[in-house]
């Protein structure tokens, strides 16, 4: 049985591009340390979005190779930056989004890069339906140390009951559909706001997976049928050689926020599920529009626009 919902049309992207007038300003902050090698490459993956109201913050926490350099090549077009010492990359993404007072919010971290089009189509987005609050990707990219993609891994929807049943921690296999990429969510100021307005800088590692416990504990989040950023994998990386802390932190974190999680019976019968439903079955069920557990919304480009199909 098919079960699909058009709540509503976007309308279309003008020829001439988007202008300054209907454009919501996105912030967008990096936070830096020792990453002259693809600092470059990150800024740029901001600024050459052409977008005409983008306020671009870049902390840098002190760096000792020429990444300073690099920076001051872009100064001009950057909203505020600075190099000092700090304490991590969540306190850099902190003093970086308080400079900042855009509608919409996001980072990129300096080795990673944002789709061409990522801007345009998170403005067009957030300007047409006041009601979503934040929104990521389904297809999720994966670049090499070069600046080239090499993986487009499809990610089926997401929701409030599927986060918090672990579905999105990276790595685990029996639970995970694939986890949240930081570098393709987008959301807003207001809700950020409610969340509390700040990243957790007492942790190590999962600072992003407590923002969207956060986030969702104030709205869903929406999925979006195209590529908005990608993730750089060129081995020597925290995100890679602490895996298995950052999985202990997000465990933590889906405790703190749902007391259920660790229920062991939950687990178990859960557990079950995921191998009596394989993981494909579930991107058919996406795919085609079939009814699913829990409700799953999703932005779909069809007949020349942008429309949500709730799943």
């Amino acid at each position: 049985m098919i079960n699909r919902l058009i709540v509503k049309e976007l309308r279309n992207v003008s020829e001439k591009g988007p202008n300054e007038r209907n454009c919501p300003k996105i912030s967008i902050v990096t936070p830096s340390y020792n990453q002259a090698r693809f600092l470059e490459m990150t800024m740029l993956s901001v600024l050459n979005q052409a977008y005409p109201s983008l306020e671009y913050v870049v902390i840098d926490g002190g760096s000792t190779d020429n990444s300073v350099e690099i920076i001051r090549q872009y100064k001009n077009h950057l909203a505020y930056w600075i190099s000092e010492p700090d304490l991590g990359q969540y306190d850099a993404l902190n003093k970086g989004f308080a400079r900042t007072n855009g509608e919409i919010m996001g980072w990129i971290n300096s080795d990673d890069k944002y789709t061409t089009w990522a801007f345009q189509v998170v403005s067009e987005i957030f300007s047409t339906l006041p009601e979503v609050q934040w929104i990521t990707t389904q297809y999720p990219l994966t670049w090499d140390e070069y600046g080239r993609a090499m993986r487009c891994r499809y990610q089926d929807g997401y929701s409030y009951k599927g986060f918090f049943r672990g579905e999105n921690l990276p790595g685990r296999s029996t639970l995970s559909t694939g986890w949240i990429q930081q570098e393709s969510t987008f959301w807003r100021r207001s809700l950020w706001e409610r969340a509390g307005g700040y990243i957790d800088s007492s942790l190590s590692f999962a600072g992003d997976f407590e923002l969207w416990a956060r986030f969702y504990q104030h709205s869903e989040l929406y999925g979006v049928n195209t590529p908005l950023g990608g993730f750089r994998r060129y081995g020597d990386q925290k995100s890679g050689n602490f895996l298995k802390e950052y999985i202990k932190e997000a465990e933590n974190i889906l405790s703190k926020y749902d007391k259920s999680y660790r229920s062991r019976i939950f687990t178990y019968f859960i557990e079950r599920v995921a191998r009596i439903v394989p993981y494909r079955f579930r991107q058919m069920a996406i795919k085609h529009q079939l009814i699913l557990p829990y409700k799953i919304c999703v932005y779909d480009w069809a007949n020349q626009r942008w429309m949500i199909l709730i799943i």
